[in-house]
């Protein structure tokens, strides 16, 4: 079984836990230096208020319908998203951070738990630990806990947050109410290509032959038919539509010296700059981890996470690595034996459709240099070019009239209870 842990409108809850005062009152969120709404509430929505709204032209109506507006806090994002990942290992020792809000577990040898039970007890542990509220989709395969994840965040008062898909009547009562086009991984041209065959729900789409499938698409497409089946064709770590590309990965040692760690970060920072330059991607945010073994109960441990946030989109090796290095030499510990360490880009946007911006950009020499390495490390077949960090300094900030405090991230931002 796995189980899709899901925080509920991320970006606003983060704000609510330090600001009690927006619970129940519509907020939205706004991108990098104030442009679009990237995230809202719930009563935001109800509202009907759209995704990706330029705020100046909506504005007014904001004032009018009383929407708190609020400036992306991402290191506050990025904290609390560590926070609650870190209280989620605890309950399976297989955790797949599939992006910032998102994670799944795998609940191997959990055959004799009552796991509603147990989701209720994630749940109700993140609520306390964290102030934020969350869904868990738990089901025999990972696109079946999406759907079940959906279900669960539907109707909240009747499920209570919580879906288990257990029997075979449950997974096709799911697969009948999930729409083709709420299906995880099916995008508006998939979409379409199957509704042209009848495909209206989930369920249409598992009626269809596999090899017909296979023939007609691709191997993902029949894996997810397979995981909609309740055959787990999708492990954990890997993902259908990424969010957000992570590379994580234990040493074959401990290290407890900060120079390997850096060479490591390095390199992981590197195959995700890789990454996302193959899917013609840029992030706006890196997020950096280190843990000690916890295997190890003998030893002192550590696990901590860190965050960065770029001021223009990036896939940039040199931007990512630097960016890298200098964010693990934070949270390094001496005298510890580092066992795992990883990097996350998220918050991705499409290479040829983001926001500029009029005070930085990235070095234009960068692309041309990234393409031509990527050209020849696939022409031989290996990673023959490395790169050597710098520390490139930004002085510059984002516009953000609207920004929170850093509550989590800044010691004169901590909260200070009289």
């Amino acid at each position: 079984m796995f189980a899709l842990i899901d925080c509920n409108n991320f970006y606003a809850s983060c704000e609510r836990v330090f600001n009690p005062n927006l619970q129940q009152k519509p907020v939205a969120i706004l991108s990098n230096n104030d442009g679009c709404v990237i995230s809202m509430s719930d009563e935001a929505k109800k509202l009907e208020l759209p995704f990706g709204a330029p705020i100046f032209k909506w504005e007014q109506f904001c004032k009018e319908k009383d929407i708190t507006i609020l400036s992306s806090n991402y290191p506050l994002y990025g904290d609390m998203s560590a926070r609650v990942m870190n209280i989620l290992a605890d309950f399976s020792p297989e955790v797949e951070v599939y992006s910032i809000d998102e994670s799944f577990l795998k609940l191997d040898g959990f055959e004799n738990y009552n796991l509603y039970e147990y989701g209720t007890k994630m749940r109700s542990r993140v609520l306390k630990w964290t102030g934020i509220p969350t869904c868990v989709g738990i089901a025999p395969t990972k696109a079946l806990c999406k759907i079940a994840n959906k279900i669960a965040r539907s109707n909240l008062k009747q499920s209570k947050g919580i879906c288990v898909i257990d029997s075979e009547e449950n997974r096709i009562k799911a697969l009948k109410w999930t729409k083709i086009g709420n299906v995880w991984g099916i995008g508006s041209r998939l979409k379409k290509r199957l509704q042209e065959k009848g495909c209206v729900t989930a369920w249409d789409f598992v009626q269809l032959p596999s090899d017909w499938v296979l023939k007609n698409f691709s191997i993902v497409e029949w894996r997810l038919q397979k995981d909609l089946q309740g055959i787990s064709k999708i492990p954990l770590g890997e993902v259908v539509s990424k969010k957000m590309i992570a590379t994580t990965r234990s040493f074959e040692n401990t290290y407890s010296d900060l120079e390997n760690i850096k060479e490591r970060i390095s390199t992981y920072a590197t195959r995700c700059a890789e990454k996302l330059r193959n899917q013609e991607s840029s992030c706006h945010m890196l997020i950096v981890q280190l843990s000690s073994d916890r295997f190890q109960k003998n030893v002192q441990q550590h696990r901590e996470s860190t965050t960065v946030v770029f001021s223009y989109p990036t896939d940039s090796t040199l931007e990512i690595a630097t960016a890298a290095i200098k964010a693990v030499k934070t949270i390094f510990r001496p005298g510890i034996k580092y066992k795992k360490a990883g990097v996350i880009v998220t918050g991705l946007v499409p290479n040829d459709n983001f926001q500029l911006n009029l005070f930085t950009h990235e070095n234009p020499k960068h692309k041309p240099l990234m393409a031509a390495i990527d050209d020849l490390n696939k022409k031989f077949k290996s990673d023959k070019i490395k790169l050597g960090n710098q520390d490139l300094k930004r002085t510059w900030k984002m516009r953000q009239k609207r920004l929170s405090a850093k509550f989590t991230t800044n010691i004169n931002d901590i909260i200070i209870v009289k």
